[in-house]
């Protein structure tokens, strides 16, 4: 038997009757007081479709651990819809989930002393939520993504959520008719799964499997189809193994592991949520991650993979065509990934991929040869300059005007700034400033789809640039900056910058800079006061009074002590 922690607790002797009549109860036989007892984190909720299938995935995981000699322990976790509560007050609580959701395992399989643990989850904050609690735990852990959502169809077009948002802005500004909306609205979330495009949940599914701590190919299937279950099952018995052999996520989340992780999420045209949520896991595994060392890959992984939301395919599309396995093959024949890093199988990197072919299929546009990719150098930059100290993200493909410079319209919220462009009083050349969005301003740092979908249905995408402290939903695409840092509501520069002042966005560059005297910005500076808080009490206030910079991945555990 391997050294686990919870069967050792239980089988020490007579003081422990009272520990045994209570397993007892929820089934525990006299043979099973030996086994490695093993939680299953259920993400399922019907709040939303990312996570509404959920519950039958967990009851395969639960069936496959008892098959590989464990005794399953369920539990439920939390999720919050980030396309539902989009542009409300209520979108505040989706970062602030993550944290919840990394401290609600962490204390159920600290609390219950459980050997090892599957989490199954769907919407975005759900994978980064148990990343960083399998961190904190370092017991075998490994991560079951409930599936992605098939695309809906309209007029001969593929649909994803993002398509809603976008037809907003083309109603707006009057391009499209109301029948012509409400047949989006109608058609584009068909089932259960989460958004289909390589938005934030396929992006951080993507990183999981490349990271090794998720199955090969369990990533891009869909929730409702077969092979997903078949899949959660599977992962179950990876599980009980890797508690065997006590393969724990420090050995496999290394740096080596992390940069295979960015790798990927360049190549495939990923999230810039996954920014946040890399460094966020690598603070909580103790790995040395900064915010530069995005560039640093960026600048050597083309992007090879055709997807929504710049793109023409889904995840789906992705799947069929190899799926993260065979771009993770190219990567590795190139010198781009670390074939030696360690998986939950107890497999190198390399091995899993031993018999991928090295190029793409070529009945396939989805992912593209190494030789022709979609773009020579990876989408996620990262711009500094005076707006910026600290850093910001950009996506920086698919957008036609690289540079801008133009007079900023400041808003102090994501409201305000909405309500202008569906006022039509945004034009092309303005740059958009929408701050105190926020970790700790927020509190939460809202995505900004609302405004960016309204700013592409009305045609302005390539000739408006936004920029916010906040962040950015990941079907997001246009010239947008996000992640601004240090933000409004400690003093940055963003917090500064007046009605028609100059700004610059430069993606060659990388620069993100506000252009007045150096003189001048020092006395807005020294006149500048931090505002009151928005909230005082409740999670959000904790938050706020806890959180990091976004530059360190908006974590509120840096700095307890």
């Amino acid at each position: 038997m391997p050294d686990n922690r919870r069967s050792q607790v239980i089988t020490q002797g007579v003081q422990r009757t009272p520990n045994r009549a209570m397993l007892r109860a929820v089934g525990f036989g006299d043979s099973d007081f030996t086994k490695p007892i093993v939680g299953v984190a259920n993400g399922f909720s019907t709040i939303t479709p990312c996570n509404m299938g959920i519950d039958g995935l967990a009851k395969r995981a639960e069936a496959g651990v008892s098959q590989a000699g464990g005794m399953p322990q369920l539990f439920g976790t939390i999720t919050i819809s980030d396309g539902i509560s989009m542009g409300t007050e209520g979108m505040k609580y989706s970062l602030v989930s993550r944290e919840v959701i990394a401290d609600s395992i962490e204390t159920v399989c600290n609390g219950q002393s459980l050997d090892g643990v599957l989490a199954i989850g769907g919407c975005d904050k759900n994978m980064p939520g148990a990343m960083i609690a399998f961190a904190r735990l370092n017991i075998p852990a490994i991560f079951v993504y409930g599936g992605t959502i098939k695309p809906g169809h309209h007029d001969g077009k593929d649909l994803t959520v993002v398509s809603a948002f976008e037809a907003v802005g083309e109603y707006s500004a009057g391009k499209i008719a109301d029948e012509t909306l409400l047949a989006v609205e109608r058609n584009a979330c068909p089932g259960a799964g989460s958004c289909g495009g390589m938005f934030t949940a396929n992006t951080m599914s993507s990183a999981f499997e490349a990271m090794g701590m998720s199955l090969m190919y369990s990533s891009t299937m869909a929730a409702e189809d077969g092979e997903k279950a078949d899949s959660a099952e599977k992962s179950a018995t990876v599980l009980v193994e890797a508690i065997r052999q006590q393969i724990l996520p420090s050995q496999i989340l290394t740096r080596q592991a992390f940069e295979n992780a960015i790798s990927v999420i360049m190549a495939v045209g990923g999230s810039t949520n996954s920014v946040l949520h890399l460094l966020a896991i690598a603070n909580a595994i103790g790995v040395p991650l900064t915010i530069d060392d995005f560039e640093v890959i960026r600048r050597r992984v083309p992007v090879l993979c055709d997807l929504k939301p710049s793109g023409r395919y889904v995840a789906t599309d992705l799947h069929k065509a190899g799926g993260i396995p065979q771009v993770m093959k190219m990567l590795l024949v190139n010198g781009l990934l670390h074939g030696d890093a360690l998986t939950i199988t107890g497999q190198t990197i390399e091995e899993v991929l031993a018999d991928i072919p090295a190029e793409p299929r070529s009945d396939q546009d989805v992912i593209r040869p190494f030789d022709k990719p979609m773009y020579g150098q990876g989408h996620l930059g990262i711009l500094k300059g005076n707006l910026a100290e600290e850093g910001a993200v950009a996506k920086l493909t698919g957008i036609k005007n690289r540079r801008i410079t133009g007079p900023a319209r400041v808003f102090d919220s994501e409201e305000a700034c909405l309500d202008a462009i569906l006022a039509n009083k945004i034009v092309a050349g303005d740059v958009v400033v929408v701050r105190y969005e926020g970790p700790k301003g927020g509190p939460g740092m809202r995505e900004m789809l609302a405004p960016t979908s309204a700013l592409i249905g009305a045609g302005l995408g390539d000739s408006v640039g936004l920029i916010t402290d906040g962040r950015f939903s990941g079907g997001t695409y246009g010239m947008v900056v996000g992640h601004v840092a240090p933000e409004a509501a400690v003093g940055g520069t963003i917090g500064l910058v007046e009605e028609d002042d100059s700004i610059t966005i430069d993606a060659d560059a990388n620069l993100l800079q506000l252009n007045i005297p150096a003189e001048e910005l020092e006395q807005r500076r020294s006149a500048w006061a931090p505002r009151p808080p928005r909230y005082t009490r409740g999670i959000l206030g904790k938050y706020a009074k806890l959180v990091s910079s976004s530059s360190q991945g908006a974590v509120t555990d840096m700095n307890l002590f």
